[in-house]
């Protein structure tokens, strides 16, 4: 299967690059070629994903689909500096033993059936999801401590229990906080682009109600049964969780260090500092001398830098597909194909919800509110639906994750929690079977309900 993916990939790239369909401008198909290709290797795996985004790299600037500062945009996205400081974070928190001890102290919380060790961690990650406002500083912040409980727990490394955990976690914390304005970079483009575009602002209180229900509570009930299904195990040894003693003086400092860093993630609607920054920053002081709890050569060892250049090339990818055109390319040509009219809100509902998931393979989950939403306006006309609605089918759509290398947290999950992109995708694709055949059905009557559907 994942050479049929990737052979797929290889000849529709070529394809692309040669015949030019659709009237696409060749600048156009280049990116379009190139993003094919990356796409098909991340998505298969048939090759480690940071190698797929060198590859990308030097495509991007062989064919000349955008400009180097395009190109390589990854390097300069506060989401990779992000990573980085969160890597440097769970080196010191393995490191210190403080991600044990912390485990050690939860651990009877979740010990028992696996369902309840599945529950705990994607409830674990929707309550973060109200306290800090990025996905990646969640992920960075709970799978050290994950990983940490997985062991206490008796799940060891490459055991289905541990992977499902992780998988969790990931999960829990990135898709269900869907819901909460907020929580998520989508959310936070769409708020942005209604407001610049429209002049209307989404309101907090509003698209909770709308979006938490189905989308955040269901979601996160369907999150728990997929992992259960997939991933259920039993510990491999029987769970032990005495007391680990007092704090040494490296778990002490470092404890501080990370206590200031979610406050100032937490607080960051009153100081404005990218999360980004604060994990660099954390991360920083975890190697300064004296004050830091990571020496040289735990640095050089335990910090996963291919890591790095796989969310370096996913974003860079999002770029490539904005900066060409591409993403507005696809979504005229979806929109046209859906044939959406005027009274056909069955069809219209899943032909909008449908369009946004599928344009979100080409520009990653960001991407979608960026390229749909100055197309709201003629979408409603066409229609028939008020603009707000079109506008939050927006969120239906990028809720829909079809492949995990649209979403950078979960592609990070993959990379701190030691899971293979395969199990990722194996749980990705079963949570949207769920969402398809029940979630959106539920959505859709809820919507009619709360007067957003005729």
């Amino acid at each position: 299967m994942p050479r049929a993916v990737a052979g797929t990939a290889a000849v529709a790239a070529i394809l692309l690059l040669a015949l030019h369909p659709f009237g696409m401008p060749p600048e156009a198909g280049r990116a379009a070629a190139v993003s094919l290709a990356a796409v098909g290797l991340w998505a298969s795996g048939l090759v480690p994903g940071h190698i797929t985004a060198l590859l990308f790299f030097l495509l991007g600037m062989l064919l000349a689909v955008a400009p180097a500062s395009v190109v390589f945009s990854g390097f300069h996205s506060a989401a990779l500096w992000l990573v980085f400081g969160g890597l440097i974070l769970g080196a010191g928190i393995r490191e210190t033993g403080l991600g044990e001890r912390l485990a050690r102290s939860i651990a009877g919380r979740f010990d028992g059936a696996y369902w309840r060790v599945a529950a705990g961690m994607v409830a674990m990650g929707l309550a973060l999801a109200f306290l800090m406002p990025s996905t990646m500083g969640r992920v960075v912040l709970l799978l050290p401590v994950v990983l940490s409980l997985a062991d206490v727990l008796g799940y060891e490394a490459g055991s289905r229990g541990r992977t499902g955990m992780v998988i969790a976690v990931a999960m829990g914390t990135f898709i269900p906080a869907f819901s909460i304005l907020p929580a998520n970079v989508p959310n936070v483009v769409l708020a942005g682009a209604l407001e610049s575009l429209y002049g209307v602002p989404p309101v907090y209180g509003s698209y909770l109600l709308l979006h938490f229900p189905v989308v955040g509570v269901m979601k996160a009930v369907a999150i728990v049964l997929v992992v259960w299904l997939l991933f259920r195990d039993r510990p491999t040894k029987q769970a032990v969780m005495p007391s680990a003693g007092s704090m040494s003086w490296s778990e002490r400092r470092l404890a501080v260090i990370l206590a200031v860093a979610v406050g100032l993630w937490v607080t960051d609607f009153l100081h404005h500092i990218s999360p980004a920054w604060i994990s660099l920053g954390a991360g920083l002081f975890c190697l300064l001398p004296r004050i830091g709890v990571l020496s040289v050569a735990a640095f050089d060892s335990k910090v996963n830098y291919p890591s790095m250049l796989y969310v370096a090339g996913i974003v860079s990818l999002g770029a490539v597909v904005a900066e060409s055109g591409l993403g507005d390319i696809l979504a005229e040509g979806l929109l046209s194909a859906t044939a959406v009219a005027p009274g056909e809100t069955v069809h219209n509902f899943i032909a909008l919800t449908a369009a946004n998931a599928v344009i979100g393979l080409a520009t990653t989950l960001p991407g979608i509110p960026a390229v749909m939403t100055p197309l709201a306006e003629n979408i409603a006309t066409a229609t028939g639906l008020p603009l707000m609605t079109v506008v939050m089918i927006e969120v239906l759509g990028y809720s829909s994750v079809i492949l995990p290398y649209q979403a950078p947290p979960l592609v990070v999950a993959v990379q701190l929690g030691g899971v293979t992109m395969a199990d990722m995708t194996r749980a990705v694709l079963a949570l949207l079977l769920v969402t398809v055949f029940l979630l959106l059905p539920l959505d859709f009557l809820w919507w009619r309900a709360m007067g957003y559907l005729p």
